[in-house]
């Protein structure tokens, strides 16, 4: 990259001042400001920054956004909001959005009348207007006559009018269907040729359409045709998964790999258990089973969990194959042969108690850079930097909790940095023109910012890939590099053509889908081991990442029996099309989300039984009551054909969504097409109009007509969704085969599929009601052993039982877990306070905090109370820590890991309170602070099991 700045450029100054506080790599160039830097512009424009595709940034405030994104940092609403008043209101210049602004208003603002008591916006339109440019403009169109031009009065006249939803302004440009609950009759504004084009696609019919062939195996690429190879991160074996892991890749790779087929891609879909490695062993020495029968079990199981959601795999396989092997190890020596691979000891962690290496699955500790406390051996969940097990802080054994020693090992490592450049070169290639997601991205970005690093590939363990090389043949693949190259045995034991797609870049297109925490793995270190073996290997063109989904307010927990996992699913007696539909309803696609069965209840019941199940079965039923089960004539009115091109404009939505991975929104297009059905129907009452005279039953004919071709089109949208309803739906309204086939080709067809005459089948209801009674019996089996919340009276840990319990017995994973519920919800507070938020806000928030104390000192084996009451001046007689028993008893017994949390806590505030009094900032800001400092070295000095006082009354004279 080049930036080009002048001198004695303000609009310099922030670029460079940008550039040396984000740290970002770049050439700077000094020229004059005549310079013409970007050459299609007509006029000098600086400061600009020169792209490594050639493109020109030439906004002051784009290329700072630019740099602090490619620095790996999110632009805040309220940064995007400061760049926005500071280029539109504190700028003197007139930009293009003032002359697009003033010319908008210029009708209104024209008749200074209107504006009168506003003098900044009357300046503001007479600078604007002064230029030549917009002069020329006026005269042209309006004749300078602002609101009494003729030609403005017409042109009025002949818009429609448009309504909108929830208070939303949408239009052609907008997506109605990113909405969930849809708005009112017109979401967006259809031209009359939109409107006459719906009508004469609508009259095409099936027979005009070309036709998607049936599925073949085994699927190879075709020449002429869009060749698709979707793949869905491998889920480790011994894990059921639970609903996160089944959204994260699987469902949404099968809703993806369902679509492309309807679209008439040649999509193969492959997948399978990633079976190797410590976790393994471990699995299999706690059931007494060997380590291959305990993969053979878990894969039964998975195959069976995925089945019941009816994710339509071509070939599920597994890494525990003589392919995997093969194909390993060629990849190896290809490495070895071309200089990619290095030799090196490592310090690695082993536990004598297990007696055996450490993989880094099975260590945790702190993070060396974030303190975060729970930070794995290879990386931190937290500020995702890749850790070496032997950098953590206070490591401790993941399956006895002992402390593992370090001993030294000579292992392989894979040569990134020497990768790095073509790695580069690549990512600026496939990032530019497939579908990324942005979290894929910016974690993308963050490594290769941080520069690469070589990473080791070996590890000392008995289950996995062998290494093929004689002085490393007690060791196997560390699974980082084994588990990805599963794609590919997995596709060579579904054909054994299956390098014509995993060696055919130019033919195919890769899609992998996964959750955030896979991305470095499928974006850095695995895309360079097939760079590095140099065998013209298929890389992902779109990688496709979901942020995490939650149970609730808390994890998924196997262990403490909190969640729904996939082997519990089919017992809740909820159809997998539903578990389906509200999956991909929350789908996490920009942010975590967070499963809750009141709000499934609530979208079934609203979505699914009032909405789309309501207007297909009215649909239907009006056929068959009405008209002895055979489509009606049709004779289209304004009002039809306008919901012809309604649902067609729809249609193309829902497939430029798809098209993009933007699985959850396409959903709403799905039901906003029932709603605008729904609309149609009570607007018109054909039940009515049945009964009327001729005209009369004509229209009900046609409006049932109508409506029984939209539910017909979405059966069909529906299919990647909610394959079995869609099935079921089809098969009622006796649906041609066809259907499927063509509908979703080209940007969508909505013809007429179910013609005059044609005969449907019984029609009968789709969705039933979830119950009140039935999902709060739900929601406590899955809910876990979680501490009761409800008030009561106040009572001591030795009064009460419950209490007693959870002071004597500790829930460590538990107690982790609201840890940071607790750090992230004081963070909140601070935030709300900071912004100055209404009392009855923060009070909520303080709330919760509060409660998520109590749960965390429940968690961790102590008497809550004193969490409840920090910061209450009851008066209470003085005691001394001798004659207070819960005082004596944080005194006698330390807590070593809640110490270690206070230590930051206190070195943070610390920080906090210095900083203030540098700013010298008011007394009673910096009060509050440093009480609060107090307060966490009191709590520290309980932890480590001293006496709180001499903390409290330091620098107090008595």
């Amino acid at each position: 990259m080049k930036l080009f700045v002048s001198d004695g450029n303000p609009h310099c100054v922030k670029v460079l001042a940008v550039l040396e506080f984000t740290g970002v790599k770049c050439d700077v160039k000094h020229v004059n400001h005549e310079e013409r830097v970007v050459p299609y512009l007509s006029r000098p424009a600086l400061p600009a920054l020169l792209l490594p595709s050639g493109t020109h940034l030439f906004s002051p405030n784009s290329i700072c956004q630019y740099l602090i994104e490619l620095n790996g940092q999110e632009s805040s609403d309220i940064v995007n909001q400061w760049l926005e008043w500071e280029a539109t209101e504190l700028q003197e210049m007139v930009s293009v959005a003032d002359v697009v602004l003033w010319a908008a208003l210029y009708p209104i603002l024209s008749d200074s009348s209107l504006v009168s008591g506003n003098q900044t916006l009357q300046l503001w339109f007479e600078r604007v207007g002064m230029l030549a440019a917009c002069v020329s403009a006026v005269q042209t169109v309006l004749q300078g006559k602002g609101l009494k031009a003729e030609s403005l009065k017409t042109y009025l006249q002949r818009q429609p009018t448009t309504h909108h939803g929830q208070g939303q302004v949408q239009g052609r440009g907008t997506q109605p269907c990113n909405s969930p609950e849809g708005g009112g009759d017109d979401d967006c504004v259809l031209s009359e040729e939109e409107i006459q084009s719906a009508v004469v696609t609508w009259g095409k019919g099936l027979t005009d359409l070309p036709m998607v062939p049936e599925r073949q195996h085994p699927i190879l690429p075709q020449e002429g045709k869009r060749n698709v190879l979707v793949t869905s991160a491998l889920p480790y074996v011994n894990n059921v998964p639970h609903l996160g892991n089944i959204i994260g890749c699987v469902l949404s790779a099968d809703v993806f790999a369902r679509y492309g087929r309807l679209r008439g891609w040649n999509v193969l879909y492959v997948c399978g258990t990633d079976e190797y490695g410590t976790a393994t062993e471990n699995k299999a020495r706690e059931e007494g089973l060997t380590a291959q029968q305990i993969c053979d079990k878990y894969h039964a199981v998975h195959a069976s969990i995925y089945q019941w959601f009816q994710v339509d795999f071509d070939f599920f396989g597994r890494t525990t194959t003589k392919k995997q092997t093969e194909i390993a190890q060629n990849i190896f020596w290809r490495l070895h042969e071309r200089g990619f691979l290095l030799e090196d000891i490592v310090e690695q962690l082993r536990c004598e108690a297990c007696q055996r290496f450490l993989a880094d699955r099975f260590v945790e500790g702190t993070c060396p850079f974030c303190s975060y406390p729970e930070a794995r051996g290879d990386q931190c969940d937290k500020c995702g930097k890749l850790i070496n097990a032997v950098e953590l802080r206070e490591p401790t054994c993941k399956v006895c909790s002992q402390t593992p020693v370090v001993q030294s090992s000579k292992h392989l490592f894979l040569d990134l940095p020497k990768l790095e450049a073509e790695l580069e070169q690549w990512l600026e290639r496939s990032t530019g023109s497939g579908d990324w997601t942005a979290n894929a991205k910016q974690i993308t970005r963050s490594w290769v910012r941080d520069g690469l690093k070589p990473r080791c590939i070996t590890r000392d363990l008995k289950w996995g890939t062998p290494v093929p090389h004689p002085d490393f043949s007690d060791k196997v693949f560390y699974v980082w590099f084994d588990a990805p190259i599963g794609y590919l045995s997995i596709t060579a034991n579904y054909t054994d053509q299956w390098e014509k797609w995993w060696k055919n870049p130019q033919q195919v297109e890769l899609y992998n889908f996964m959750a955030k925490d896979n991305v470095p793995f499928h974006s850095v270190v695995f895309p360079c081991s097939l760079l590095g073996a140099q065998d013209n290997y298929t890389l992902v063109n779109h990688l496709v990442a979901t942020e995490y989904l939650n149970y609730e307010d808390t994890k998924f927990s196997k262990s403490r029996g909190v969640g729904v996992f996939g082997d519990m699913a089919k017992d809740t007696g909820i159809p997998s099309d539903v578990w389906r539909f509200y999956l991909l309803y929350l789908r996490p696609e920009g942010q975590d989300s967070a499963f809750s069965w009141v709000d499934m209840a609530t979208k079934n019941n609203s979505e699914l039984l009032n909405n789309l199940g309501n207007f297909i079965n009215r649909a239907g039923m009006f056929v068959s009551k009405f008209f002895e089960s055979c489509v009606p004539a049709m004779a289209l009115q304004q009002e039809d054909k306008r919901l012809l091109a309604q649902v067609g404009w729809e249609l193309k939505q829902y497939i430029n969504l798809m098209d993009r991975v933007k699985i959850r929104d396409a959903l709403k297009c799905i039901l906003n097409i029932s709603r605008h059905g729904n609309q149609y129907i009570q607007v018109n009452e054909p039940w009515k109009k049945i009964k009327g005279d001729e005209t009369d039953r004509q229209r009900s004919g046609t409006v049932t007509g109508v409506s029984v071709n939209v539910a017909c089109l979405l059966s069909v949208m529906l299919q990647p969704y909610m394959p079995t309803v869609s099935h079921t739906i089809r098969q009622q309204l006796n649906a041609p085969p066809s259907v499927t086939g063509t509908l979703l080709q080209g940007t969508g067809n909505f013809v007429c599929s179910l013609p005059v005459g044609h005969h449907i089948g019984t029609v009968s209801p789709l969705f039933q009601k979830l119950e009140s009674e039935q999902i709060e019996s739900l929601k406590k089996r899955f809910g876990g052993q979680q501490p009761k919340t409800t008030a009561q009276p106040a009572t001591t840990p030795a009064s009460d039982p419950a209490a007693q319990t959870a002071v004597n017995g500790a829930d460590a994973e538990r107690a982790r877990e609201l840890t940071l519920a607790v750090a992230e919800q004081g963070e909140k507070v601070r935030t709300l306070k900071g912004q100055k938020a209404e009392k009855t806000v923060i009070g909520a928030e303080v709330t919760k905090l509060l409660e998520l104390k109590k749960q965390l000192s429940l968690a961790e084996g102590k008497d809550p109370e004193p969490v409840l009451t920090k910061g209450k001046t009851t008066a209470q007689p003085a005691t001394t820590p001798a004659s207070d028993p819960a005082a004596q008893t944080a005194v006698n017994g330390a807590d070593a890991e809640r110490a270690r949390e206070l230590t930051l806590a206190v070195a943070e505030q610390g920080e906090k309170v210095r900083t203030l009094k540098g700013q010298k900032a008011e007394k009673t800001v910096i009060g509050a602070e440093v009480t609060k400092l107090l307060e966490l070295k009191k709590q520290l000095s309980l932890a480590e099991g001293k006496d709180p006082e001499p903390v409290l009354t330091k620098g107090k004279k008595k």
